[in-house]
């Protein structure tokens, strides 16, 4: 049976997230995604698929594991029965042109706890609000 999908799973895939991307390399990778994950970084963006590309673009959109940022997040839903979760985050990264984004990820899990589909849907406040 899969491994029961929850608030609290999510929280430690979340912690999981986010000490993966403050360490060195990508094989931190290996505990939160399967080999076969699809990776969609923003709705019109090429989905990375499997855990090589996804290595790969991973290490191509940090400044490296002590790139100076906050993070803050809420876990805003999570269906069981569907096992995925989503979670609205907040990243302000210090010193950087990337300045602060607010994200939607909507993550689907495997029966083992990893993620098999991740999904973001990234917001800036340099983004044109759709109001002009």
């Amino acid at each position: 049976m899969a491994e029961h999908v929850d608030r609290a799973l999510v929280e430690r895939w979340v912690a999981g997230y986010l000490r993966a991307w403050r360490t060195p390399g990508t094989e931190a990778l290996d505990e939160l995604f399967t080999p076969d994950a699809t990776y969609l970084p923003s709705p019109w963006a090429t989905v990375e698929r499997g855990r090589e590309e996804l290595a790969a673009f991973w290490e191509g959109e940090r400044d490296g594991p002590d790139e100076e940022f906050t993070f803050a997040h809420e876990v805003v839903a999570v269906d069981p029965e569907a096992a995925t979760a989503v979670v609205r985050a907040e990243v302000a990264y210090a010193g950087s042109s990337n300045g602060t984004w607010r994200d939607l990820w909507v993550i689907r899990f495997a029966d083992d706890g990893r993620c098999a589909a991740f999904e973001e849907w990234p917001f800036s406040p340099r983004q044109p609000d759709g109001h002009g």
